[in-house]
């Protein structure tokens, strides 16, 4: 550092005694040779430092811990069953959707969702002025022709027995054959007169009846022991035919309804029995995964989708409600697959992995993508290639980097 001060002071000293601008342009470029050969030199000693620290013997890698009497198994290929999913949702085996008959507001209704509901029980109520109007004409036109068969059958008994009065008296030669026909006629007129009354009175009962079940449609009863599964209707809104107001569920045992493609539905047989899976069952801890049988198979498939719905009557099960997600497994044969042993995976959260023992006896932690059980092992869709082996039963003991001996 002295010697670059000296430098440069000379450097300065040379500018100031020199007339010459050449001369002085000389001493400058001196100058700045003698600061490079500086610069060089302090470049090279922290270089030399560098150098001198690398130099300096790395420690020896660790011995990895050694973990004795673990198990292992290999990754396999094997036959599995090849199983289809196939989705659909949980419906009652009998539903109904009450709708009216008659137009007419609503007065009342008389349950909400949730509700159980019984036979026969009232649910919904119409105003029926204009149909008990009606019913009380008819009505009162039955009481009329009733009055009427009444007189008519009093006019024909009077006719009749005056005829038989008149023919002992025609045997008798006692009257004339003119009055005799004319008695005869009129007994003749009074039974006609009673068949019509009688024809009338049936006419006014069957409008009585007819008016009675048009104010029958006032009230939508219940046609079955239920629950209300959705209301759609309230207080005040006008009835149409034909549009649903309640939808019930009868209560009882629930059914999957699925659809099932064209090229699958000759592996579904009438009574066999499926696994079924309800997700919502599996999420409240009630466990999703049931038998179910094949109850019927619709033999018309569906024309967009070219599919056949299939019903599945599912076990009564806690918490079981119309409306889930639910999925099938069809079996169609059998498929090769990359299958492990249960206990050899290690689930953190959504995660999956297994302890791989290398060639080298070291366990590394290996994330893996999983299929379908079968049994005690399951298949492995991703992460593991065939003859791999993976460590036993790990539980939660970290093995990962570790040297493994294999119990024999």
């Amino acid at each position: 550092m002295n010697d670059a001060m000296t430098d440069r002071n000379e450097c300065a000293m040379t500018m100031v005694e020199t007339k010459s601008l050449d001369r002085k342009t000389f001493e400058m470029k001196a100058c700045t040779v003698k600061r490079w050969k500086v610069g060089a030199a302090v470049s090279g000693m922290v270089l030399a430092t560098v150098l001198t620290g690398c130099s300096k013997p790395v420690a020896p890698a660790a011995t990895p811990e050694v973990v004795r009497g673990v198990r292992v198994d290999a990754a396999t290929m094997q036959q599995v069953p090849d199983r289809v999913a196939v989705v659909g949702s949980v419906q009652a085996v009998e539903s109904a959707a009450l709708a009216a008959q008659v137009t007419g507001n609503v007065i009342s209704v008389g349950a909400k969702e949730g509700d159980t509901v019984r036979s026969g029980q009232t649910l919904v109520t119409l105003d029926g002025a204009q149909y008990r109007a009606d019913m009380d004409r008819a009505q009162a036109a039955v009481s009329a022709s009733e009055r009427a068969v009444a007189a008519a059958q009093s006019d024909s008994a009077l006719a009749a027995s005056t005829l038989q009065r008149y023919e002992i008296l025609q045997e008798r030669k006692s009257i004339s054959p003119q009055e005799f026909d004319e008695v005869k006629t009129k007994a003749q007129s009074a039974g006609s007169r009673l068949e019509l009354a009688r024809a009338q009175a049936a006419e006014a009962k069957a409008a009585a009846a007819s008016a009675g079940t048009m104010l029958g449609y006032t009230r939508l009863r219940a046609p079955f022991d239920g629950v209300v599964v959705a209301r759609k209707a309230d207080p005040g809104a006008l009835a149409t035919p034909g549009v649903p107001l309640l939808i019930l569920d009868k209560t009882g045992r629930l059914q999957l309804n699925v659809a099932v493609d064209e090229s699958l539905v000759g592996s579904v047989q009438t009574g066999a029995s499926i696994p079924v899976s309800i997700d919502a069952l599996a999420q409240d801890g009630g466990g999703g995964t049931m038998m179910a049988k094949v109850s019927r198979v619709v033999p018309a498939a569906d024309a967009a989708s070219h599919s056949f719905e299939v019903k599945l009557d599912l076990p009564t099960t806690a918490h079981l409600r119309s409306g889930m997600y639910g999925r099938a497994e069809l079996l169609r044969g059998t498929r090769s697959a990359l299958t492990i042993p249960v206990s050899a995976v290690v689930r953190r959260g959504s995660l999956q992995e297994v302890y791989v023992v290398g060639q080298n006896q070291l366990a590394g932690l290996r994330y893996i993508t999983l299929g379908v059980a079968q049994g005690d092992r399951v298949e492995v869709l991703s992460g593991l290639t065939g003859g791999e082996a993976v460590v036993m039963s790990p539980g939660s003991a970290d093995l990962d980097g570790k040297r493994i001996e294999v119990q024999r």
